[in-house]
Order: C-alpha cells, then sequence, then structure tokens
C-alpha cells in the first residue's frame, strides 16, 4: 500500500522501502559513507528525514540513480508497488559505441578478470604507444 500523505520518512528506510537497497542496513552504511545526496546536498545520517518530492542521487556500484520521491511508503512491498514511491530521472547509460577513446583514457580491467587475451594485450600495446605519441590523434 503506498502512502499519499505529506509525512516524512528516514531516508534509509525510504531506500529499503523502494527497492533501491537490497536492506535497510546496507542502506544505512551507503548513507554514512556519503553516497547519497538529498537535493544536492551530501547526508551522512540515516536518520535524516525526507519528503515528497526531494531529489536523491546515489552512487552505487557502476551507476549514479537520480530519484525524485513521489511518496513516503509504508512497507516494503512488491516491486510494482515500490516503483510508484519514485520517478526516476537517471540519464540512459552509455553505449559501448557512444564511447571515444582518447590519449586521456586510462586501461583499466575488471578485478579478477583473469590474465588478458593475446587480443586484449595488442590493444593494451597500441594504446600506451599512441599514448605516449605528443602528436596522437585518433586514427
Amino acid at each position: 500500500m503506498v502512502d499519499t500523505g505529506s509525512g516524512k520518512i528516514r531516508v534509509d528506510k525510504w531506500l529499503w522501502y523502494a527497492r533501491v537497497i537490497k536492506t535497510r542496513s546496507l542502506a544505512q552504511n551507503i548513507i554514512k559513507s556519503g553516497k547519497v545526496r538529498v537535493n544536492s546536498t551530501r547526508i551522512s545520517s540515516p536518520s535524516s528525514n525526507i519528503s515528497i518530492g526531494d531529489v536523491l542521487t546515489i552512487t552505487l556500484d557502476r551507476q549514479i540513480k537520480i530519484l525524485k520521491v513521489q511518496a513516503p511508503g509504508t512497507r516494503r512491498g512488491p516491486a510494482p508497488e515500490a516503483q510508484l514511491l519514485y520517478e526516476d530521472l537517471s540519464p540512459p547509460p552509455a553505449k559501448k559505441e557512444d564511447l571515444i577513446w582518447t590519449a586521456n583514457t586510462v586501461a583499466v580491467r575488471d578485478e579478477g578478470a583473469g590474465r588478458p587475451t593475446k587480443k586484449q594485450r595488442r590493444e593494451t600495446t597500441r594504446f600506451r604507444e599512441n599514448a605516449a605519441r605528443p602528436d596522437y590523434e585518433d586514427e
């Protein structure tokens, strides 16, 4: 059931109700680490209150979510009910084709990805050689 009143609710509870974060203790840890902003102001207390109309910016593992609070909620219900609590303002993720490699780009491999293949080693070598050239432009 979605509460449409104008009441306030704790941020950690709301993140849990809206199914943005899996558990309430994880929500508290993320808030304490400074990864949540309310109306572009960083918060560090899970007991901070939010109300309808507030915009939350949440930094998760590999994405940033921007959510506008539509309702405070009263319980952690099913996913369709949780989606009624917010409006997602997050930009769509970038496609691989849209990414542009420049000389300032750093080659990074995912931790635990194993050894690079021969093709990946050649690409890394080519990238490093081209980035070292002062007259380098995309070829």
